[in-house]
């Protein structure tokens, strides 16, 4: 019998808010600073653990949004009557500590290998956050892996890493749910199979697909994906809510 080896512990320690970037109205990137971090994978994420004064906690997963070889850093969006995220997007400040467990996961993850297939990024809401990671990890490499991202959200508002996508305007389709930009050649619709077929690599090429979103959008579009052709096993999902 071989011997499997044992994972490593993760233990909680504290992390420091080095820095923080509003994203929009609702949603705050917070720059950590951790003692002996290991490093993470694209696609990887963290628990966060606050503590009330009388004792109380309350634990969240959130993923990283930093490519590998960058500080760990979290990208909050706030839910309304939520617990820990308005302290994350509202309260907390520079300097300010919170508990971290990490890194975690190794299925919903992306790195480059030998045969560079195709990667498709579906992203719903606040799911843009690994996939950003992985664009992110695919440039700081010089990487020639072909890679998309389609981002389907609610509305021009509400778009995260607003500015950085727009810079890669040849690999980001957004897809506006409500409302659009003035002049968007597109009326507001959620993910659909032509939308999908405009920008998936074809079957043929063995691509890989990330999914990550709420659970409505994940299963609507791993389903849409296995309609186009797609190997389910191929097909990659990470959901929240």
């Amino acid at each position: 019998m071989t011997a499997t080896p044992s994972q490593p512990r993760v233990n909680w320690q504290a992390a420091t808010i080095t820095g923080t970037d509003a994203e929009n109205a609702r949603t705050r990137t917070l720059q950590l600073q951790v003692p002996g971090w290991p490093g993470h994978q694209a696609g990887q994420h963290v628990d966060v653990r606050l503590t009330a004064e009388n004792g109380y906690q309350a634990t969240r997963a959130y993923s990283l949004a930093g490519a590998p070889g960058e500080d760990p850093a979290l990208t909050v969006v706030r839910a309304e009557g939520g617990e820990v995220s308005p302290y994350l997007v509202d309260v907390i400040q520079t300097g300010d500590q919170v508990e971290l467990r990490g890194p975690i996961g190794g299925y919903f993850v992306w790195k480059p290998g030998p045969r560079r297939r195709p990667v498709l990024l579906l992203a719903g809401g606040s799911g843009v956050v690994p996939l950003r990671a992985m664009l992110r990890h695919r440039a700081r490499l010089g990487d020639d892996t072909p890679m998309r991202l389609l981002y389907s959200v609610r509305s021009p508002e509400q778009v995260i890493y607003r500015r950085e996508l727009a810079g890669q305007a040849d690999r980001v389709s957004l897809l506006y749910t409500r409302t659009t930009p003035p002049g968007w050649p597109r009326p507001p619709a959620r993910l659909d199979h032509t939308a999908l077929a405009g920008q998936a690599w074809p079957p043929e090429q063995a691509p890989l697909a990330y999914v990550c979103g709420p659970t409505t959008f994940v299963e609507h579009a791993a389903g849409l994906l296995t309609d186009l052709g797609y190997t389910p096993a191929d097909i990659r999902t990470e959901r929240y809510g």
